[in-house]
């Protein structure tokens, strides 16, 4: 009789594990699409690499553009936010020229970082001040990413801006399946004091377990 116990309720354990299965997979956040690095992504980090961009060391004057703070979290699969993990960003400048020798385009603003870097702190947040992305010649607005987990290569995405209508017509954007794409969106809107844009941007990363990412 004990055993007869013992096996119900054994069953009626993996019984509630099948059926707890499914939801648990529809908690899983959907990972971010990876997009490549680009050509401009710099041959050697600057000196002045720090998370504001806006401002040049040893310069007195601020970028051209509007400035804007993009932040987020990176989290894996699981929700769970990475630690101290390495963020880059990279962007053309307000007059749409990256700050890299093999941009030739227009003239350079010398009063705009053009690369940063930051580590997520310990919920995973991560902040960057810069301006809000312009068009490049044949691109969209996009802000670059690059990611560097510890346990997979670097990862790396582009950021672009909700409502943009050049994002219709932009090649790397529409790569992207379409009912992923609003995971690569963030909307640049107006703090309350009108100094700035902010925009919120979440990276999700395959986990340290060996779950794949996006």
């Amino acid at each position: 009789m004990q055993t007869d116990r013992q096996r119900r309720s054994f069953l009626l354990g993996m019984a509630g594990l099948w059926l707890a299965t499914p939801v648990l997979a529809r908690t899983r956040l959907d990972r971010t699409p990876a997009q490549i690095a680009g050509p401009f992504y710099p041959d050697d980090l600057p000196l002045d690499d720090d998370n504001d961009l806006t401002v040049v060391r040893g310069r007195n004057a601020h970028a051209k553009g509007n400035v804007s703070d993009v932040s987020g979290r990176i989290l894996d699969v699981n929700g769970q936010p990475l630690a101290h993990v390495r963020v880059e960003i990279w962007q053309c400048d307000a007059n749409g020229r990256y700050h890299h020798p093999r941009d030739h385009g227009g003239p350079l603003d010398p009063n705009f970082q053009g690369f940063g870097h930051t580590r997520t702190d310990a919920q995973g947040r991560y902040r960057f001040r810069t301006i809000r992305p312009v068009p490049y010649p044949g691109r969209t607005p996009h802000i670059h990413f690059a990611v560097f987990p510890e346990w997979e290569p670097r990862f790396t995405t582009q950021l672009y801006v909700a409502g943009e209508p050049r994002n219709a017509s932009d090649f790397l954007f529409n790569s992207i399946p379409a009912t992923r794409r609003h995971l690569v969106l963030a909307e640049f809107k107006q703090v309350p004091d009108g100094s700035a844009l902010a925009a919120s941007f979440d990276i999700v990363l395959g986990s340290a377990d060996g779950t794949p990412r996006g």
